[in-house]
């Protein structure tokens, strides 16, 4: 008797088991053929699937990794179309189209109301609390409010000047009369700078070479460090409670201390300026935005400290972070492609013969600068997708390299992803795309199918503040130094196509950042 009902047990098992994968095939297929079964990806989970970010077929796309950026267009063209589809099984039978079409691109980018973003992907960015790249409708209709006056041509000019007196700090007092300076990681140089410019442009808070070595009272960690430590493992905090965070491995438990400790130097930051007894003018970000938060007190729009903490955070992580690793980049490609640097020089003399310092009303002049820019940013966007969710029925229309037609189908719900990567190296639009060519920016270039700060009413905010020290920066940099590759004996049988490789792996936190790439800067 007992055998029996075991058997009837497992067959029940058996067969509530098979009813669950004829349900799950079905949503599927159902899934599958509301996209008219668009080619692309058909895997058990999804790229949201945090637990497992990485690409295996058949398992996971793992379009959320860096994979995406060393696919570049690849994947479209395998699926033989600018618009690819992903479906997948678990958690739920999900739809997602990746888009390398910048006419669709534009639409959605356009359309907020429409295309309005998912905010599961953002909740890494709440850890401070609610801010405007964390949030949607009214409420970041809210946060522009507030936010939108803080980025003024006045901030753009202190940025300007605040950077400017950086790099003379640099070479000045740090690098003084060397003629030949090395650096192990270009990241090493690249964060110190836009850390000392978000913090003074950012904050008010000027610092130099020399100082923010020693933790001060009532904190365990520097600024710097604990800031650094944050922004490169928010996951974490998206994977784990805090409680589990405190008594787990030592990156959980440094990761912990640093949120702790960032948190109370923005605290910090609020109470202090907001009990100053004199009240200066000032242009930097932070008295812009609690000028601004005190004028809404009597609308009802007022943020909470909480509120402003989430914002100051995404300054911080937005403001420092995208424009370091930008500029890395930058520095390793010029020196992987020494003829390239060598005209973007000749364009600085001939800008600045004298070998003056330029002003910011020379800004737009440094038109080379700013190639050089876009053109590290076209091969290494800071964000490599920019979901987006479909808020009605719709359809997309693309047309493949043959020059056929194709609607697409977009039910309400669909997860649309604009795919940087694909976009910026989609051949129909760039010529020799994998190329370090800073001078395409200099004639007409396909501007639709850039989006390296997003676009539409969702493009980023602080694009004037990151192109404004990163010109300035690249611009004093290459007139005084030559950047070179440091030499490193491993790898001298390398071909130029591996050195390359090797030296812009890279890998993802808020943004995406080189890992290591050791650098040698000579006088010129």
């Amino acid at each position: 008797m007992r055998e029996g009902s075991q058997g009837q047990v497992l067959t029940l098992a058996l067969l509530l088991l098979v009813v669950f994968l004829l349900r799950k095939f079905n949503d599927f297929r159902r899934a599958a053929q509301s996209v008219n079964n668009l080619p692309g990806f058909r895997t058990l989970f999804s790229d949201r699937f945090v637990w497992f970010p990485y690409r295996v077929k058949g398992i996971s796309p793992g379009l959320q990794s860096e994979v995406n950026l060393y696919r570049k267009h690849k994947d479209f063209e395998e699926a033989g179309w600018d618009i690819m589809s992903g479906v997948n099984v678990f958690p739920s039978s999900e739809v997602t189209l990746y888009l390398a079409d910048p006419v669709v691109v534009k639409e959605v980018a356009g359309a907020r109301s429409r295309f309005p973003k998912p905010m599961g992907p953002y909740k890494i960015l709440l850890a401070f609390g609610p801010n405007l790249v964390a949030s949607e409708g009214d409420e970041w209709k809210r946060q522009r409010k507030l936010v939108a006056p803080a980025f003024s041509e006045r901030n753009n000019r202190l940025v300007w000047d605040e950077t400017v007196h950086i790099m003379h700090d640099l070479f000045d007092n740090v690098w003084g009369n060397r003629d030949v300076v090395e650096v192990s990681n270009a990241t090493e140089l690249t964060v110190p700078i836009t850390l000392m410019v978000i913090s003074v442009a950012g904050f008010g808070r000027r610092i130099s070479w020399n100082e923010d070595a020693i933790a001060p009272a009532g904190h365990q960690m520097t600024f710097k460090n604990a800031l650094d430590l944050v922004s490169h493992n928010l996951f974490l905090q998206l994977l784990f409670p805090k409680w589990m965070l405190r008594w787990g491995t030592p990156l959980m438990r440094r990761f912990a201390v640093a949120q702790d400790d960032l948190q109370r130097y923005m605290q910090e930051m609020i109470t202090a300026r907001r009990d100053a007894d004199i009240k200066e003018e000032r242009h930097d970000l932070f008295s812009s935005l609690l000028d601004a938060n005190e004028g809404l007190a009597e609308s009802g729009e007022k943020l909470s400290d909480t509120g402003l903490m989430g914002n100051v955070f995404i300054f911080m992580v937005a403001g420092y972070e995208s424009s370091a690793h930008t500029l890395a980049y930058a520095l390793i490609l010029l020196a992987l492609y020494p003829t390239e640097q060598e005209k973007f020089y000749q364009s600085i003399k001939k800008v600045l013969a004298d070998g003056r310092t330029p002003t910011y009303d020379e800004f737009s002049t440094l038109t080379y600068s700013m190639a050089v820019f876009n053109e590290t940013l076209r091969l290494f966007p800071p964000a490599i997708t920019i979901p987006k969710q479909s808020a009605e029925d719709t359809s997309f229309t693309t047309t493949n390299a043959a020059g056929e037609k194709r609607t697409i189908p977009v039910p309400k719900g669909t997860f649309v992803t604009v795919h940087t990567p694909g976009l910026h190296n989609n051949p129909k639009y760039w010529e020799d795309p994998d190329t370090f060519k800073p001078d395409r920016f200099l004639r007409d270039y396909p501007r639709d199918a850039f989006l390296p700060f997003s676009g539409g009413p969702r493009g980023c905010i602080g694009r004037g503040f990151s192109e404004t020290e990163s010109i300035a920066v690249l611009t004093l940099l290459i007139a005084r130094y030559r950047v070179e590759l440091a030499h490193e004996p491993q790898f001298a049988a390398e071909s130029f196509e591996q050195r390359k490789a090797r030296l812009l792996r890279s890998k993802l936190s808020v943004t995406l950042y080189p890992t290591r790439a050791p650098l040698v800067f000579k006088r010129r």
